[in-house]
């Protein structure tokens, strides 16, 4: 048996922000403990995304001279037509951005926020108290929030837009003009929704099912004009979402039965997306960049590494002993995770002790390399009085990356959080459903209060991990991120694992087996694991849940070490990465 290597390590770890500091002459320049640069561009652009006519887009407008801002654009609003059960115009994003002109690294935050009227009793059953059905609440009209992602878009493009804001909307309204052809995907999620009750929705029904109400089948040529309108609508005004007759028409569809929504246009109005520095930290000798709460997944995503520093995992390998690692650190990652992790505009959250060395080294030290824990507990950072948390898990969302000729860097995760969000369209569009990432529950069971209970303009915690990494040299080393529910932060730490520790490209990262553990259950893909592996971490006591497969769409793009970009795209979805 191999046997687990601590590793001391000496770098700090200092939160607050990862960006450059000021410029001395040297390419190179670093600040708070965090080596980047300002990275030459030396190759044509690269986009990576979850379809490939969202991925076409994206490479039309780079082709037009527009920059990775300009074509993320093109891709999402495109994306939000094609693949409208993952992701949309109407659901909300994070987006980290490199700019490798001056080495500074930010977080874009377009999540969607809570209106001013919500309870904190909304998912509740008045008769018993109880927390109502999950997929009551989805399909219910108090699911949406205000819509941020293109609010979000239009911050960015402000900062690091090269084309006007309405030429990116040229390849969406073209395509949902002329149609595409439903795919494969599409396809078999309107299917298998219908058997939920998708279609229940007026709109919702005539555009994906047949007027003899069977689902549109793959290969089915679908225009949406509506959309088209509604893509026109918004080049002409960034906020024709939140103002105007796009946005009394949502508030009308939230106010239908069942359980209408509290969304007003005050609530609207009163929407703005954020940005701020990135919440960076280290592994090993790279520096890892992502998004900041109310995400939980970057923060989380660097607490799993930040264990797994303690161990060699390149001398463990693809192994057993690795996957047993893995799986532990994502016990101790997750359960942290829940307890203290929610919207910081709201909830102290106590992001640097989180990922403190030294704190993460005694969450190592609970490991053995022979045995699975018997119980998994959060840990004790700082003296935080937190309930153990009840936030109901939906795995929908979209990732993709983009890096310009210029050398400017995106990371995006976008989503409508259900499939087919709240399952209610206007004007050929999905609506989120993502007040239900909020806990339905308050105070748990001893009365301690959750994080992320809902409140008013509050944004619901997130699982989304976009992330951008840095080499040892401080120059860009590679983006990373996925769709997946909660699934996303075992997802995106796995494939950094295999590049950084196991020396895999991009592709081969990606097409590792997904491992999730949490909440005392490791499921894994059983197709892509050895069954040695498989016995002996049930062996070691770990309860194995065997997956058919994993909904990860996981998109990578590498930086070489001649300049050059390479891509990696998740054959579990239907993407691909492609250079201008």
């Amino acid at each position: 048996m191999k046997v687990f290597s601590a590793l001391l390590l000496s770098s700090a770890l200092i939160l607050g922000g990862c960006k450059a500091g000021p410029d001395t002459g040297s390419k190179k320049v670093t600040e708070a403990g965090f080596n980047i640069s300002k990275t030459e561009a030396l190759a044509p652009g690269m986009v990576a995304a979850a379809n490939p006519h969202a991925v076409e887009a994206g490479l039309e407008i780079l082709r037009k001279g527009g920059s990775a801002v300009d074509a993320a654009i093109a891709v999402q609003t495109v994306l939000g037509l094609v693949e409208p059960q993952s992701s949309g115009i109407a659901g909300g994003a994070f987006m980290v951005l490199y700019d490798n002109k001056t080495g500074k690294v930010w977080f874009y935050n377009g999540r969607e926020t809570a209106p001013a009227a919500v309870t904190p009793d909304m998912f509740l059953d008045p008769e018993t108290g109880e927390p109502i059905r999950y997929f009551a609440g989805i399909t219910s009209g108090r699911s949406t929030g205000v819509p941020g992602v293109m609010v979000m878009l239009e911050k960015a493009h402000q900062d690091y837009g090269k084309l006007k804001w309405s030429e990116s909307f040229a390849p969406g309204i073209n395509l949902a003009e002329t149609g595409f052809e439903i795919s494969p995907r599409l396809a078999g999620l309107i299917k298998r929704a219908a058997g939920f009750g998708f279609g229940r929705d007026a709109d919702a029904k005539a555009y994906f099912f047949n007027s003899d109400g069977q689902p549109h089948t793959e290969g089915f040529l679908r225009d949406n004009k509506p959309y088209g309108d509604t893509l026109k609508a918004l080049a002409e005004n960034p906020r024709a979402l939140l103002e105007g007759p796009i946005a009394q028409d949502i508030i009308a569809q939230i106010q239908e039965d069942p359980l209408p929504g509290y969304l007003t246009l005050e609530d609207m109005a009163n929407y703005q997306a954020q940005k701020k520095p990135a919440l960076c930290g280290t592994y090993r000798d790279y520096t890892l960049c992502g998004a900041r709460p109310p995400s939980s997944g970057s923060l989380a995503v660097l607490s799993i590494l930040g264990t797994l520093e303690n161990f060699d995992m390149a001398a463990l390998g693809n192994s057993s002993a690795g996957w047993h690692a893995f799986a532990e650190s994502s016990f101790l990652g997750y359960a942290d995770r829940d307890k203290y992790v929610a919207d910081d505009d709201f909830v102290d959250v106590p992001i640097a002790e989180m990922l403190d060395k030294e704190y993460l080294k005694s969450r190592a030290s609970l490991i053995s390399p022979d045995s699975a824990m018997t119980e998994v507990k959060a840990g004790n950072p700082v003296d935080f009085i937190r309930g153990k948390d009840a936030t109901p898990d939906s795995p929908g969302t979209s990732h993709f990356t983009i890096i310009d000729k210029d050398g400017l860097t995106v990371s995006m995760t976008t989503t409508v959080e259900s499939v087919f969000g709240s399952q209610r369209m206007v004007r050929g569009f999905m609506l989120n459903n993502q007040l239900t990432d909020f806990s339905f529950r308050t105070h748990d069971a001893s009365g301690a209060p959750i994080a992320n209970a809902v409140a008013p303009g509050k944004r619901p915690r997130s699982s989304m991990a976009p992330m951008i990494a840095f080499g040892p040299d401080g120059e860009l080393a590679f983006t990373t991120g996925s769709p997946g529910g909660n699934s996303i932060i075992a997802y995106t730490a796995k494939t950094i694992v295999g590049m950084i520790d196991w020396g895999l490209s991009p592709q081969d990262a990606i097409e590792l087996p997904n491992v999730i553990a949490r909440n005392g259950s490791v499921r894994l893909e059983e197709n892509r694991l050895s069954e040695d592996i498989i016995v002996r971490l049930q062996e070691q006591g770990h309860k194995i849940v065997r997956s058919k497969g994993e909904i990860s769409g996981l998109h990578i793009i590498r930086r070489n070490a001649d300049g050059s970009y390479t891509g990696g795209a998740d054959p579990r979805r239907e993407g691909l990465a492609r250079s201008e």
